[in-house]
């Protein structure tokens, strides 16, 4: 079945493509959650429409994020978490911990966007931002052993 993208679907595609899926997913998953539209004689117009739209908008979102990341990339997050003698973290730092970092900073990210590198010990670390296809920003986490209160 040959549909047209509301918005963008990871693996799939971006807004405003028309793409071909299998009739089930299209009825059971992305026309329900208002995703995507059937590609029908009627809707040829709106999708020609929906198209133009689309491109304007996927422009300005790519300026917004590209601005976003040099922002993002000015930014150095701290955090000090319970560890070991040794300097060895007893809990790790999720990108849950650095979205909440980012928000104390005044930016609002979901976590998902959020690529952290597996950290068990403290140090200096660069955790990978998603903000848009093909647009990353590289931010500079520092991880320090809290003083433990006994």
């Amino acid at each position: 079945m040959e549909i047209l993208l509301i918005e963008n679907v990871p693996h799939l595609g971006a807004r405003g493509d028309v793409v071909n899926v299998k009739d089930g997913y299209a009825r059971n998953f992305l026309m329900p959650r208002k995703m995507a539209l059937p590609v029908t004689a009627g809707n040829k117009r709106q999708i020609e429409l929906e198209k133009a739209r689309a491109e304007k908008l996927r422009a300005k979102e790519l300026a917004d994020a590209k601005s976003l990341a040099e922002k993002l990339e000015a930014v150095s997050l701290a955090v000090a978490k319970k560890a070991g003698e040794h300097g060895h973290l007893f809990g790790s730092v999720t990108n849950a911990d650095v979205a909440e970092l980012f928000k104390a900073k005044g930016f609002t990210l979901d976590r998902r966007d959020i690529t952290v590198p597996h950290i068990k010990d403290a140090g200096t670390y660069t955790v990978d931002v998603r903000l848009y296809s093909g647009v990353h920003a590289k931010v500079s986490l520092e991880v320090s052993a809290a003083a433990s209160a006994e």
